[in-house]
């Protein structure tokens, strides 16, 4: 069981924005639970039997083709949950989701505690479906810049959305990673990773990248960033992490 959001204690942002009332009905199923870089937090197909809410780390959701490559179509971290299907009707994954850059910290309940609470209350229930409608708007917009962008510009996109997340400047961001998110090969991502540099908006480290300038990095990336958060803090109420 978890102690109340009011005393501070819970890294949830979602989970501390709710009334007393609303959390005190998730509180005494909500059990701490960790996962390491690479876990997964649930795959494609699978029942839903729990739902996380983060508290630190991002969960990357990843879309699978027949021939087993799998690309980055959204990222969640300590402002929302996984398990969103469930609160729409889907009671199966249509994702694979796994630990990314960092170490999760996440409280989890059981699919039917949380259910259970959504059917006593409806202000519950909007505010899980506001959050699973501004990750709608995340992955539109994924799926947009892929269409449409550059890949410089797609790049500090997908680093925004990751510096929104983690808790330093300093990012484990593999080429891998960014294979995930861009599906380029390996030289484009070390070219595009070389502009960013040049506009001094990143740094390249091996296997990590340091977030120099954000600012820089939001002129970079343009229209691909900012609506979806802009949407989550007018329906949610939250404001930006940073």
């Amino acid at each position: 069981m978890v102690a109340g959001a009011l005393d501070g204690r819970v890294g949830n942002r979602l989970l501390a924005s709710l009334s007393p009332e609303d959390f005190g009905l998730l509180a005494p199923h909500l059990e701490p639970v960790s996962f390491a870089v690479g876990d997964f937090i649930t795959r494609a197909g699978d029942s839903i039997d729990s739902v996380c809410f983060l508290e630190q780390g991002i969960a990357g959701v990843l879309d699978a083709l027949d021939d087993d490559r799998r690309y980055a179509v959204g990222l969640v971290g300590a402002e929302g949950f996984i398990g969103w299907p469930l609160v729409m009707g889907d009671d199966r994954s249509p994702y694979d989701v796994t630990m990314r850059a960092e170490r999760g910290e996440a409280l989890r309940i059981p699919a039917k505690a949380l259910m259970a609470a959504v059917d006593q209350s409806p202000t519950l229930r909007m505010t899980l479906l506001r959050f699973a409608h501004v990750f709608m708007l995340q992955m539109g917009r994924t799926v947009v810049s892929s269409l449409a962008h550059s890949i410089e510009r797609r790049m500090a996109r997908w680093i925004l959305l990751y510096h929104d997340r983690v808790q330093a400047d300093e990012i484990c961001m593999t080429h891998e990673e960014f294979r995930l998110m861009l599906g380029v090969r390996r030289s484009s991502v070390t070219d595009a990773l070389h502009r960013l540099e040049e506009d001094r908006a990143i740094r390249a480290i091996r296997a990590r990248v340091l977030v120099n300038d954000r600012t820089k990095l939001m002129a970079l990336a343009g229209d691909t960033y900012g609506q979806p958060e802009e949407e989550y803090a007018r329906l949610l109420g939250i404001a930006p992490k940073r």
